[in-house]
């Protein structure tokens, strides 16, 4: 088994390195061996998949990662930790599976990463730019079949919301564009360095075809970002500016089969594809 970092490695290689974690960047670094094993089980990886971590920070979840995956790519936005952290995989795993990225996963493309092209997102998220970062990797790398992140326990909870939940949102419609999400439980403060106020969440995810093929996403993605702008709103009120007034948008939602008197929260992904799909010219006015 290979050796992962605990509190004392994690103090000792951040002394090392000058290292302070950063609220600019999230950082939260996990000092628990059991809380990464943990993790890596979630998510259910193996032998054939690439995973691709961010914001690997000093290495812990890195660490537990390479014994089982055929590689790792891991996107760190510090420059001082991404040039560590090939050298922390040699002292402890097979850095020959590792291959690092100094950038920002917000603006990182396919081409960016190379082969081996990624299958599995396993990553503990900054939380400042968790939903983002899920759904730019999802849009852009086809190659994700399916994901573990750990994110912020408020975020993981809109995340996975249902239709009809207080909680379901912007985030919970557009990850379900992508993919087929669930809880994968929790994760208390005490297992981080520097300690958050706020306890942590596991949500997992398995890539699915799109709820429609007749409509881009960007189109859908608009309806639902003027859905949910006005929560209390009915959504003939509410996408009245989508729909250039709020006769139209009442028109386009009657054409999707969607009570014009309905509001955001108790729309599925498909019900929000069919009111993009209802109204082509309104929706591309807004891409």
């Amino acid at each position: 088994m290979v050796s992962l970092l605990g509190p004392a490695e994690i103090r000792e290689l951040a002394a090392r390195l000058g290292v302070t974690p950063t609220k600019k960047f999230g950082q939260n670094f996990v000092h628990d061996p059991n809380t990464v094993r943990r993790i890596v089980a979630a998510a259910g990886v193996g032998a054939d998949d690439v995973a691709l971590e961010v914001g690997p920070g000093l290495g812990s979840l890195t660490l537990a990662l390479l014994p089982v995956v055929g590689h790792v790519h891991a996107i760190e936005i510090d420059p001082v930790l991404a040039g560590a952290l090939p050298e922390t995989a040699a002292r402890y795993a097979d850095a020959a599976k590792l291959t690092v990225h100094s950038a920002d996963a917000l603006r990182i493309t396919a081409a960016d990463l190379g082969e081996p092209a990624p299958t599995a997102l396993v990553a503990n998220l900054p939380y400042n730019v968790a939903v983002p970062v899920v759904l730019h990797l999802l849009a852009e790398l086809p190659s994700l079949r399916r994901g573990l992140v750990m994110v912020q326990k408020e975020v993981a909870d809109r995340l996975v919301a249902a239709p009809g939940s207080k909680i379901y949102g912007v985030p919970s419609v557009k990850l379900a564009w992508y993919a087929s999400s669930r809880s994968a439980g929790k994760v208390p403060p005490s297992v981080f360095w520097p300690v958050p106020n706020v306890d942590s969440g596991l949500v997992a995810f398995t890539r699915r075809e799109p709820p429609r093929a007749d409509v881009p996403r960007k189109a859908v993605f608009a309806v639902v970002d003027a859905a949910f702008a006005q929560r209390r709103k009915t959504l003939r009120a509410a996408l009245a500016g989508w729909a250039g007034g709020a006769d139209r948008a009442a028109e386009a939602l009657v054409a999707a089969g969607v009570d014009p008197g309905a509001r955001g929260e108790s729309l599925t992904v498909e019900q929000f594809a069919a009111i993009a799909a209802s109204a082509p010219q309104a929706a591309t006015g807004n891409q």
